[in-house]
């Protein structure tokens, strides 16, 4: 093949993975199904890529690589200090449940779909992982509570790298048991690979940690020395013994993920990025290389084993792993009905099956189109099926929530307001318990600490969150809790007060508009003069808007100086009110202002008394 149509091919790959991530989520679909359904067209069917053939002897290494990197980021997300505080249920899930997948798989493997049996024990190994990256997705989709999706998100991420590791395990030692090699030699050099694999993963997260902490690495290179270390490890360890730096991989990415770094947003953020992209190539790779003719080998032992994996092996795994657990009976049966397989397990078994043909094993062969009939299956059924299963259990929240950061007179009065008016579930955070006072007293949901510290961030269930307003007295603090956020809520549903400025000309002088959430309400409602009106005794109201009275009315009828605060639609979800590019609230919606108090206002004299009162206690308790 010429250079320049290997360089489209690339191209197109790509463009497909990173596009199918994006209608997946404007549709609010599982992306790996249209991950998959992109590389059957433009492979299988189509025939316009052809990986093995086009990539020759690279195709394997490019692979490879890319799946250490995926290992990488899975294992950066597996956190011991989570894990020992986690809920019996996922203790046992990641643990028993574990090995009974991994046994129950296999003897699926071996008796409902005829594989022999290393490569029926390399199947099971690998259908430990449950994806993450595509139970995340699953669980945003399905509004699932905090509490079931705790289960479900941690199994994920704690299973993702532990499939991997014991699928590597299992190969390597197949691959040593088909040679001459004595058997007690194959243990030997087994142990010798793990071992090799790792000192060098562990070995070099604790040294990359050291160079971070001393600065030894400047910070725009953090990164870039992070990724060429990962794919140094990999090499070096294959290296030493073949397909041993997936494993040394995965250890660098635990280590690492536990080490306390000053650069830990910065290395979330790249590893995320290289995710999306790998995650989105590989898959289109792996799925436009399935072979037609060993597709057309999967008989109805394979349908069988299918059913058995998603019908039996799963079921049977939560429910005897769970029995004596804290979950309840309707935990448990979504539980054991959700257990999509992703990325890991189709590149893993990918990687696999040709070096395990080439050491004996014929059902080597099998393996890739097994796993992704089951990926398939799994992500099709189980994506379309959750939030059904959701509902129908009570297991099921309404993403409504609001996140308000920073208590204040006036923000504990909208919050109250949002709470009592609007039935919204509501969550002011700040870092002094004293002005959290007001809000507990009233009612409102309230969590004491710093909204941008490792044990907050921990404990927030983003999931029921549709928007953010960052509303304490420091505009600089405000613009980094919006920019922290932005990723996880999209920058749209992120809002702060607007700064202070006084013309247009200190723009320039204030935060990146980049840098900060959307300013809120109207140019004019900065910190204090929402301070000042709520001492002149302005107050939160409601309209609902309709045919008859639509939002040009209510404008006509509310008080010039009166400020839209939010809208709450039809479907229930409340979004703040911008303040520049705001959209017309449409008929169905609840319109919520402030405005001075109907009926007069206290005297001048007493609302300024008040204010400079609550002035003072603001700056003593700062």
């Amino acid at each position: 093949m010429d250079e320049h149509h290997l360089s489209l091919e690339l191209i197109l790959i790509v463009a497909l993975g990173v596009g199918s991530q994006w209608l997946a989520w404007r549709a609010r679909i599982p992306a790996i199904v249209l991950f998959l359904l992109a590389g059957l067209v433009v492979g299988p069917i189509l025939g316009l890529v052809d990986p093995s053939a086009d990539f020759g002897g690279l195709f394997g290494p490019i692979v490879g690589l890319a799946v250490a990197v995926i290992l990488f980021e899975g294992g950066m997300n597996l956190h011991w200090h989570e894990f020992r505080e986690a809920a019996s249920g996922v203790k046992r899930l990641v643990t028993l449940g574990a090995v009974f997948s991994l046994v129950f798989s296999a003897l699926a493997g071996h008796y409902v779909g005829g594989l022999e049996w290393p490569v029926a024990l390399v199947f099971g190994a690998i259908l430990v992982v449950t994806g993450p990256t595509v139970i995340m997705p699953m669980l945003r989709q399905s509004n699932l509570n905090r509490r079931t999706a705790s289960y479900l998100k941690w199994e994920g991420i704690i299973n993702d790298p532990t499939g991997a590791l014991a699928a590597v395990l299992a190969f390597q030692y197949f691959l040593l048991a088909g040679t001459e090699t004595a058997p007690e030699q194959v243990f030997v050099q087994l142990g010798w690979a793990i071992l090799a694999a790792l000192v060098l993963g562990v070995g070099a997260a604790l040294f990359l940690a050291h160079a971070f902490r001393e600065s030894w690495i400047p910070e725009f290179l953090k990164a870039p020395v992070t990724l060429v270390t990962v794919l140094s490890v990999y090499g070096l360890a294959n290296l030493v013994f073949s397909e041993a730096g997936l494993l040394a991989a995965t250890a660098m990415g635990m280590t690492l993920g536990n080490a306390e770094l000053p650069s830990k947003t910065e290395l979330r953020r790249f590893k995320e990025y290289v995710s999306v992209i790998m995650v989105s190539s590989v898959f289109v790779l792996l799925t436009a290389d399935l072979d037609t003719e060993v597709l057309t080998h999967l008989d109805w032992h394979a349908i069988a084993l299918v059913a058995a994996i998603i019908l039996v092996v799963r079921p049977a795994t939560v429910l005897l792993a769970t029995v004596g657990t804290d979950m309840n009976w309707r935990e448990r049966v979504l539980v054991s009905w959700i257990g999509p397989r992703g990325i890991v397990a189709a590149a893993v078994g990918g990687v696999f099956g040709a070096p395990m043909v080439g050491a004996g094993y014929q059902d080597g062969e099998l393996l890739q189109p097994l796993i992704f009939a089951i990926v398939f299956a799994t992500v099709v059924l189980h994506g379309f099926s959750i939030g059904w299963l959701a509902r129908r259990l009570r297991l099921a929240t309404d993403p409504h929530g609001v996140l308000i950061v920073g208590a204040s007179p006036w923000s504990t009065e909208l919050a109250r307001a949002l709470t009592n008016e609007l039935n919204l579930p509501v969550l002011l955070v700040d870092s002094s318990w004293h002005r959290l006072r007001a809000a507990r007293l009233a009612g409102v949901r309230v969590m004491y600490g710093e909204v941008l510290s490792e044990e907050i961030e921990q404990s927030l269930e983003l999931n029921e969150i549709a928007c953010l307003l960052a509303a304490t007295s420091n505009d600089a603090y405000n613009a980094l809790v919006c920019n922290n956020f932005s990723s996880e809520l999209e920058h749209d549903r992120v809002f702060q007060l607007p700064m202070y400025a006084a013309d247009d000309s200190q723009d320039s002088k204030r935060v990146a508009r980049p840098k900060r959430g959307r300013p809120a309400f109207h140019p004019n409602a900065q910190y204090e003069e929402l301070w000042r009106r709520h001492f002149q005794s302005w107050q939160f109201y409601k309209t609902r808007l309709t045919e008859d009275y639509d939002y040009e009315a209510f404008r006509r009828d509310c008080p010039p100086e009166a400020i839209v605060v939010g809208v709450q639609y039809a479907e229930g979800i409340f979004i703040f009110q911008p303040a520049e590019n705001a959209a017309k609230p449409t008929v169905g919606s609840t319109v919520i202002y402030y405005a001075p108090k109907k009926g007069g206002d206290r005297a001048a004299k007493n609302a300024r008394r008040r204010e400079r009162e609550a002035d003072s206690g603001e700056r003593d308790d700062a």
